[in-house]
């Protein structure tokens, strides 16, 4: 695993600017990214096995924008039109699987449904708003990975929302009038600026790139380092 000096934004702020405090992680994921779940999971435990806090940001990341809202087909006929041979198919599922079972997860790919992401990154941004971002991303892929619950559909993720405690009106709304939309492409704009071209990838202190879902270890030595690195400046 390499790490990647990433130029700073400076219209973010992180707590490397402010003196010791969390450790600012900004995570580009897309809902359909099975790697983008099994990473949280991983990284989740990095943060518990350290204790060292973290302050994460979900951005969003659209591997298939192009997808239509109804995908009349299943995994299989998916990762086909995404260039995959019949051959590769049950293999690739088969580990993706067995990779998701070592952390927890249970993918049910007879029932998963695939569907074009936007409306579901635009919630995603709408709950940031509420102060439940990360239980919103939570919510959102066990409801597309384990569950196969429809995760593009107006009505659908306006059920997730609610079933977190949040205003299922108020999020409604916001998906309807396509209020998050700007915020999803600034998010696929600076991806590209960083010259992020897959996902998970995860940015730390505004300056570190780490690409996919690395195990848990390595995540723990990354959050180790950068927090001795903060306690060294603020001496």
């Amino acid at each position: 695993m390499t790490t990647t000096r990433q130029n700073a934004d400076p219209t973010s702020t992180s707590a490397s600017s402010t003196g010791p405090g969390p450790i600012r992680v900004d995570v580009w994921s897309d809902i359909a990214c099975p790697w983008c779940y099994i990473g949280k999971r991983k990284f989740e435990s990095a943060v518990a096995e350290t204790g060292i806090p973290v302050e994460i940001e979900y951005h969003a990341f659209e591997l298939a924008p192009d997808l239509p809202e109804e995908f009349d087909g299943s995994e299989r006929d998916y990762l086909e039109i995404r260039g995959y041979s019949d051959d590769e198919v049950e293999p690739l599922l088969a580990r993706i699987a067995g990779a998701a079972k070592t952390v927890g997860l249970d993918f049910d790919y007879a029932v998963l449904r695939h569907t074009n992401m936007l409306k579901g990154h635009q919630l995603i941004h709408w709950a940031k708003t509420e102060g439940r971002q990360l239980d919103m991303v939570e919510r959102i892929l066990a409801a597309h990975f384990e569950q196969g619950r429809h995760v593009g559909r107006d009505q659908d993720l306006a059920d997730l929302a609610a079933e977190i405690g949040l205003d299922r009106e108020k999020a409604l709304a916001a998906l309807e009038g396509g209020r998050y939309v700007d915020e999803v492409q600034a998010d696929e704009a600076r991806a590209r600026q960083l010259g992020i071209q897959s996902v998970p990838y995860y940015v730390f202190e505004n300056a570190y790139g780490v690409p996919g879902a690395q195990d848990a270890a390595t995540f723990a030595g990354i959050l180790r380092q950068l927090a001795e690195e903060k306690r060294e400046a603020a001496r």
